[in-house]
């Protein structure tokens, strides 16, 4: 059969979308999700994402993802802002959203430039020792401030940090992080587990860095740039000691093609 999907891209992280109303793809063929997300044998994606009916009264709809492994796995902020420009392109929404993923519920706003505002979970608990710090934002988060970090191997140090003793098998992301010459500005690489590689950007990566950036006083602003390979995002907070919360990441969402592919 053939099996209608659209391609989207946030800031080079690329996702393969499927309209899943009406149970077109299963959540258990993870041999298929896994195909479809290879870029040699199939579409090609850092993950795959089904958009579905809301379990949740008020939700304008519900986010399924799975890494390009086939797997089922945490939140994906850039994800779920490519998610929310989806919905607007099948007259789900206009530019307000509400939906449900794994770590709970979202809100987010979609303007005319496709630019993407989308509400993050609270977070509290930071743990911050020296140049490293962890962080839950949807996803598990481990980070290091760093130098030089345009010449570093992600995929080779980012691999050892995920696969450590400290992290067990359910491992952890990894973000790479050098403070540029201006106050809030900071460049970010990132190892996405699932992927098992660098993704040219990632929005929990990003959020992460930005609260960590603040709670080790890296900087003051309460709204940070982010500098990933895939372009520039944004995140902004409201902080209370080591509270953070109205977290907001921003960037762009970019329908790249649709098609048909043969399952």
């Amino acid at each position: 059969m053939g099996l209608q999907f659209f391609k989207y891209q946030g800031t080079g992280n690329d996702f393969v979308m499927i309209d899943n109303r009406n149970n077109v793809v299963s959540k258990n063929d993870t041999k298929l999700i896994n195909r479809l997300c290879d870029r040699k044998f199939g579409i090609g994606a850092d993950g795959l994402i089904l958009l579905e009916h809301p379990d949740v009264e008020g939700d304008d709809f519900k986010m399924v993802y799975f890494n390009a492994d086939g797997n089922q796995s945490s939140m994906c902020g850039n994800g779920g802002r490519c998610l929310v420009a989806f919905a607007k392109m099948l007259g789900i929404i206009e530019t307000q959203a509400k939906f449900t993923a794994i770590d709970g519920p979202h809100k987010a706003f979609i303007d005319k430039d496709n630019v993407v505002n989308l509400q993050m979970q609270n977070v509290s608990d930071i743990y911050q020792s020296g140049n490293i710090a962890f962080l839950d934002t949807g996803s598990p988060h481990h980070i290091v401030f760093t130098e030089d970090v345009k010449n570093l191997d992600v995929k080779e140090e980012g691999a050892a940090i995920r696969y450590s003793s400290d992290y067990k098998e359910k491992g952890t992301n990894v973000n790479f992080v050098e403070k540029t010459d201006e106050e809030n500005t900071f460049i970010v690489r990132t190892y996405e587990r699932g992927v098992e590689d660098e993704t040219l950007a990632c929005g929990t990566g990003v959020t992460a860095v930005a609260i960590a950036a603040h709670h080790s006083n890296r900087t003051k602003a309460s709204e940070v740039k982010l500098q990933v390979p895939g372009g520039n995002l944004s995140v902004s907070f409201k902080s209370d000691g080591d509270s953070y919360s109205d977290v907001w990441l921003k960037g762009p969402a970019v329908l790249v093609f649709k098609g048909e592919i043969a399952c």
